[in-house]
């Protein structure tokens, strides 16, 4: 491989899923996630309806539900993972989904990210999060309480992560990456 190939590095754009019933889907994202339809239509080939959702007017889709995932099927991800600016944006999104009742709900503080994570009604595994300023190596996790104060939050965050071996901070911890890289 080349120096130039090695420099090509895709980005994840968006995610997709099949579902049972789109309606549902399409309302729950709404609600949950504040994602608009920028799209939808029948895909002959699919033999079902496809909708195009996005929080972004600048991005056409971030994640698109298409109909035609058989009953007996499992869940058809791993999770799908979204970004929020803040952790008072975390919290909210974790009382939103508190108030729709959502399977296996997790608060958790990985150390270099706070996270919400919780099922769809079909029972795909959403991540909501935030990079925190720290790092450490992965994976890691303790129960995130979001009734602490957000200082609170990012004073436990630091104590837990520099007690823990390979802790850096997040600037230094890209740095060091983007050189590797």
């Amino acid at each position: 491989m080349t120096a130039s190939e090695k420099k090509i590095r895709p980005m994840l754009t968006h995610a997709g899923i099949w579902v049972r019933d789109i309606e549902n889907m399409q309302a729950f994202y709404s609600r949950v996630l504040g994602l608009e339809i920028s799209d939808e239509g029948y895909v002959p080939r699919y033999g079902g309806r496809i909708c195009f959702l996005s929080n972004d007017p600048a991005i056409h889709h971030q994640m698109v539900l298409a109909e035609g995932r058989p009953e007996d099927a499992p869940s058809t991800i791993n999770q799908l993972s979204f970004t929020v600016n803040s952790l008072d944006e975390l919290r909210a999104i974790y009382r939103r989904v508190v108030g729709e009742g959502c399977d296996n709900l997790l608060p958790r503080n990985h150390g270099n990210a706070w996270s919400v994570y919780f099922d769809d009604p079909e029972g795909n595994n959403i991540e909501v999060y935030l990079d925190s300023p720290f790092h450490i190596p992965q994976p890691f996790g303790e129960f995130l309480d979001f009734d602490r104060s957000n200082d609170d939050i990012v004073a436990l965050t630091e104590k837990m992560c520099r007690e823990s071996e390979g802790f850096a901070p997040r600037d230094t911890w890209k740095n060091e990456r983007a050189t590797r890289m």
